[in-house]
């Protein structure tokens, strides 16, 4: 098929993420037709992925159809599709069924998992970036619990209650801090064979602490809210192999195999393939990571017309260290395009992209968290509250947020999770 262009400036999004997506809706009644196009028809709300991957929301209270959501925009349409390539000097994006023609274009695609080389590794470990990825790990979480009950040798039923979470970050900490709840409070009852706390749950992370963007008072913080759950850290770690059952891990000269039948990985991420077609058509330069370098009003350099946000640009204002791939950044790029695109159609020009930093959150668990709100650096319970409130407000629609909220507040009185379903089984 083609789509046809619509009368009057046309923009085209690619990827309904965070930044895609409030890209669409900023750009409401702004005079120009805008086009989202996904291959996904939902957005997902990625933060709150280990929480469906340790049974505490089902899938679809962090999912929200674009359409649905964008809906009342009525400049605003919504096409499922695949982006296989791209014509600058012709306007038009190629896709896997047709084509689309722009004025402005705004590609927000994101990244995906790398295994920095080791793809034979993919066949043991599990990621955590899509909700098909969440479910199965879900899958593999319970269905160890529910192994180590019926096994009988007792090397094996500790292969199989032990858990393995490889990289030390936000999504890490927040995944292996859900599993040791998991295991300590919501699972305590509910086995005979098996006592579910003594559950061995590893944080391998290669630098020398977890949570490195944060301040290393922060870090210990987590560290030591991770072990009143049962959460062993090793920092200055290093993953050398992975096989079936068995992960070999370096730390300094020392070598260790550890045998479990669950490993869980958030160490890495690149940019997605649509980088290389950008970066190929445009000559647009690509960081290690794979992300676009852009200008500081989120062009592509040589290409005004072409704009790249959220975690799949690279921008260093100060010369320095890129902007963190978090929402709030990507959020804060979608406005600031559609304030681009409507200073054009005016004949105005306005300031380079500034990113308002907001602070820092991650959390550990029940009443745990750590936050850095500018100079304020702080733990506890309050960091949780603030932490739950944010998730909150940034949920994409009402009803996903008050389910969502009713949610954690039954979990939080109960200590029971609600979508501890094994699924997907063959």
């Amino acid at each position: 098929m083609r789509a046809q262009e619509k009368e009057g400036r046309h923009v085209v999004i690619v990827g309904g993420g965070f930044a895609g997506l409030y890209a669409a809706r900023s750009l409401a009644r702004a005079g120009v037709q805008v086009t989202l196009l996904d291959k996904r028809n939902f957005h997902l709300f990625q933060p709150l992925l280990y929480q469906v991957a340790t049974g505490n929301v089902p899938p679809g209270d962090i999912s929200s159809p674009l359409r649905s959501v964008l809906s009342r925009y009525k400049n605003v349409r919504v096409l499922l599709g695949e982006w296989v390539d791209l014509l600058p000097e012709e306007h038009k994006v190629i896709l896997a069924d047709g084509e689309l023609s722009y004025d402005t274009l705004i590609v927000a695609t994101g990244v995906q998992p790398t295994f920095f080389g080791q793809e034979a590794w993919t066949q043991w470990v599990t990621p955590l970036k899509t909700i098909e990825d969440a479910t199965v790990m879900r899958r593999q979480i319970l269905y160890a619990f529910e192994a180590a009950e019926r096994e009988t040798d007792p090397d094996l039923r500790r292969a199989w209650m032990t858990f393995v979470v490889i990289g030390g970050g936000s999504a890490g900490v927040e995944l292996s801090g859900a599993i040791g709840e998991l295991a300590h409070s919501t699972l305590r009852s509910d086995f005979r064979s098996i006592e579910p706390q003594d559950a061995r749950i590893l944080l391998l992370e290669l630098a020398d602490r977890i949570l490195p963007t944060f301040p290393p008072s922060l870090s210990a913080k987590a560290e030591a809210s991770l072990a009143r759950l049962g959460v062993i850290v090793q920092t200055g770690t290093r993953v050398t192999d992975v096989r079936e059952g068995i992960i070999q891990v370096r730390r300094g000269e020392q070598i260790e195999q550890i045998e479990t039948r669950t490993i869980l990985w958030t160490a890495g991420v690149r940019a997605t393939p649509v980088a290389q077609t950008l970066s190929q058509r445009t000559g647009a330069m690509q960081d290690r990571m794979g992300r676009i370098v852009v200008e500081p009003d989120l062009t592509v350099r040589g290409y005004p017309d072409i704009l790249v946000l959220g975690d799949l640009a690279h921008l260093s204002p100060t010369g320095g260290e890129p902007l963190p791939a978090v929402a709030p950044v990507a959020i804060q790029e979608g406005q600031y395009a559609a304030k681009l695109v409507r200073a054009r159609l005016e004949g105005r020009s306005i300031e380079p992209f500034s990113y308002f930093d907001r602070g820092n959150l991650a959390v550990i668990g029940r009443n745990a968290a750590v936050a850095e709100i500018g100079r304020l650096r702080f733990g506890g319970l309050v960091a949780w509250l603030l932490w739950v409130f944010v998730h909150i407000v940034y949920l994409i629609g009402f009803e996903n947020r008050m389910l969502v909220l009713f949610r954690w507040a039954w979990n939080y009185w109960t200590r029971k999770r609600g979508a501890r379903l094994i699924v997907g089984m063959e």
